[in-house]
């Protein structure tokens, strides 16, 4: 049972009544009326327990995106039940209708649509439902609330892949499947022709030229079946936004681009979040079914904030990985973790892999680093720009040990990454 503001506002109108009717028995009496028409409300209104509460509708959508849940009413009473219902979910399921008045008359069902516009990733779950059904005299009512389980899983947003034709335009033209046949990169020998100026003389076939009347060369692809494996931070730095973005969620973007490029290209994709523990696994997944596992396995993902485990990631890497394969590491370039965590461990991962480190960088610290308006942007501007050196000497030091580093802001971190793979599998690295 529940009581609605019209009996308080005539509770607090009859405390007044003794300033106008001094005898008792009148307030008793308002009292009584009161307790009645509480009584009539309660049973005059519908029977909310008698009923039932069905779903139906999407179990996913990408962030950005609608999704549309249906909820059944059912009344399996003797009496039809006019009642306000209220779905609840969380704040970021962003649902729609909050409250929806319903009508279900006997052994009938109604269905209530509600629209998810989710604002974060993971799991949105229904919280709960609550119906109050208020009697005539609008004093009192019946209420319930039960519980209607569902789950939407809100996948992340891939806004870079806008940039993905694009990228597998300059994929063809490597692969030689484009009339601009790219000469004598790659190590997968592909056919012969007859030399022309400009052509790399190393790759001259010396016994089919003697062969010939003609200088003959060999042309070269770039390798297949090469295996990239990603590996997300997702220990406390990926906590950090780069304006109203979560690097976490910025370096999910680039590896679900890489992820579709190299897949593409006939490459072996595997995906590893760690921190502390591995979060989530994707390992020998097609390639029709890489990106519908990658996205499933990062939408729950969301930063720890404790310190990434590098030995831990290092050792599970070696573990699990035999032959030399790219690594990509979607982590943070800050100074303290990196240099205490990843760098004593370089040498062991680089003597068998070929690493790749991918870091968002803040385009507000360039803002920083050129403002000179008054004494507090001036000691802002020189710590900008303090940060800045610290990220070139780090880049540097990564380099020096055989890391190729790409450092872009949030908007081009994904195709920077994706320009960076395709360098690599047309210098024939991978």
């Amino acid at each position: 049972m529940a009581l609605t503001g019209r009996l308080g506002l005539l509770a607090l109108l009859g405390a007044a009544l003794p300033l106008f009717l001094p005898a008792w028995w009148a307030l008793l009496l308002l009292w009584a009326l009161l307790l009645l028409g509480v009584v009539a409300d309660v049973a005059l209104a519908g029977n909310v327990r008698a009923l039932r509460f069905h779903r139906s509708g999407d179990t996913g959508v990408r962030l950005g995106e609608s999704a549309q849940v249906a909820l059944v009413v059912e009344n399996l009473g003797t009496r039809r039940v006019k009642a306000v219902l209220r779905d609840v979910w969380p704040p970021s399921a962003g649902a729609t209708p909050r409250t929806v008045r319903i009508d279900v008359p006997a052994g009938e069902r109604r269905r209530v649509d509600m629209t998810l516009r989710p604002t974060r990733r993971g799991d949105r779950k229904a919280v709960t439902t609550t119906v109050r059904s208020v009697g005539p005299l609008g004093l009192a009512a019946r209420q319930l609330s039960r519980s209607a389980p569902w789950t939407v899983r809100v996948l992340p947003a891939f806004p870079s892949r806008r940039h993905l034709p694009g990228k597998l335009a300059k994929l063809r033209e490597l692969t030689g499947q484009h009339v601009a046949l790219i000469r004598g990169q790659g190590t997968e020998f592909d056919s012969l022709r007859e030399y022309v100026d400009g052509d790399d003389v190393r790759s001259i076939d010396w016994r089919a030229t003697a062969r010939r009347a003609d200088v003959v060369v060999r042309t070269w692809r770039p390798e297949r079946d090469r295996r990239i494996y990603l590996v997300l931070d997702t220990g406390r730095t990926s906590a950090g936004r780069v304006g109203d973005i979560p690097r976490l969620d910025c370096s999910m973007d680039a590896a679900l681009l890489l992820g579709a490029l190299a897949s593409r290209a006939g490459d072996r994709v595997d995906l590893l979040a760690y921190d502390r523990r591995v979060r989530a696994r994707v390992e020998g997944s097609s390639r029709t079914d890489l990106l519908p596992s990658m996205v499933h396995a990062m939408a729950p993902l969301e930063p720890e904030l404790i310190e990434c485990d590098a030995a831990g990631m290092v050792s599970t890497l070696m573990s699990r990985v035999r032959q030399r394969c790219l690594v990509v590491l979607l982590t943070e370039l800050n100074t303290a973790a990196i240099e205490e965590g990843l760098l004593p461990l370089l040498p062991q991962l680089t003597s068998r892999h070929l690493v790749m480190l991918a870091a968002v960088s803040d385009p507000r610290v360039s803002e920083m680093a050129t403002a000179r308006g008054d004494l507090a942007a001036t000691y802002d501007a020189a710590a900008a720009e303090r940060a800045r050196a610290d990220r070139r000497r780090l880049t540097a030091e990564l380099r020096s040990h055989g890391v190729e580093v790409v450092d872009a802001p949030p908007d081009e971190i994904a195709p920077a990454l994706a320009d960076a793979y395709l360098a690599l599998k047309a210098a024939g690295r991978l």
